[in-house]
């Protein structure tokens, strides 16, 4: 009796988690206000940490900011507190090295107090073939795009966890969904740091910590200069995305609580295809998609920024 009883509880609620989707798709949902929470964004120096630094400055938030570049940092406060209403703090700190990221970290919860919204951003790509990419800049690619994310978790979850209050952003890539060629280190170190951030989240839900949410951003490529040269096979279906456009996305999942962002909604369906088609399938539509040799011209920031 019981086996059915749960069962049945769990087809119910199975499809009005569904039908609930599907209603959230056309009706707005009612967004949470970030006004006075502790925003601590890495990468914050250029591209996507800096807009998002700026929008929830405006949006009222104390952003704390890390990078490694003390230039790229200073423009960015600039701009925060320039069309900001909310405080600005900064760091540098080398996302690449564990006891760099405790050392700020504590100065952080010294300073400024208890992170509530955590943004793991920073990231890096070699953008060579496998056999090619040195040893110890795959080390690097880890060690900023996957195993920053575990010390800078440790460092502020705790807090979070005892409030029963705060959120994990996880800015990740279409990579770590789906293999891309000449990406092997960046693709493995995005699936590394989704599965990371699914893990934590079910553990927060297993501890009953329903108020430490989880969002995981998957984003096609996007014009900040980190893949300079990529371009889109089909531009109309699989644009390279435009920062600010991403940013507002971010954003808005993040105030609504959402698990897991793609962008653009075209990235739903290709990876429901590639949840059940056959292998062989799959790379032809990759290959239709121009993702097998999407790297190809890859570029890359160059060196002087």
């Amino acid at each position: 009796m019981n086996f059915f009883l749960e069962t049945l509880k769990v087809i119910v609620l199975l499809v009005y988690y569904f039908l609930e989707s599907l209603v959230f798709l056309v009706v707005p949902v009612r967004k949470k206000n970030v006004s006075g929470e502790i925003v601590l964004i890495t990468g914050a120096g250029s591209g996507i940490g800096r807009l998002l630094a700026v929008k929830f400055a405006s949006l009222g938030a104390t952003v704390v900011l890390w990078d490694i570049n003390q230039e790229g940092l200073n423009c960015t406060v600039g701009l925060a507190k320039e069309k900001g209403a909310g405080r600005v703090h900064s760091y540098v700190c080398d996302c690449s090295k564990r006891q760099e990221i405790y050392r700020v970290a504590d100065q952080v919860k010294k300073e400024v107090g208890d992170v509530s919204i955590l943004i793991n951003n920073a990231g890096v790509v070699i953008g060579k073939r496998f056999l090619d990419c040195p040893d110890s800049l795959v080390e690097k690619t880890m060690e900023v795009n996957t195993m920053a994310h575990f010390w800078t978790y440790k460092a502020f979850l705790p807090a979070m966890i005892a409030a029963n209050h705060g959120h994990l952003v996880s800015i990740a890539s279409v990579a770590g969904l789906c293999g891309v060629s000449q990406a092997s280190d960046y693709s493995a170190s995005k699936f590394a740091a989704i599965g990371l951030a699914e893990s934590i989240d079910m553990e927060m839900r297993n501890l009953r910590k329903t108020g430490v949410k989880t969002t995981i951003v998957c984003p096609f490529v996007v014009n900040t200069g980190l893949f300079d040269g990529v371009k889109s096979k089909w531009p109309r279906m699989l644009p390279i995305l435009d920062p600010e456009y991403v940013v507002e996305r971010i954003i808005s999942a993040v105030r609504q609580n959402q698990e897991i962002v793609l962008i653009p909604r075209i990235l739903y369906f290709l990876l429901f295809f590639k949840s059940f088609l056959p292998v062989k399938a799959t790379v032809l539509l990759l290959d239709y998609f121009g993702l097998i040799v999407i790297m190809n011209t890859f570029k890359g920031r160059p060196k002087k920024e």
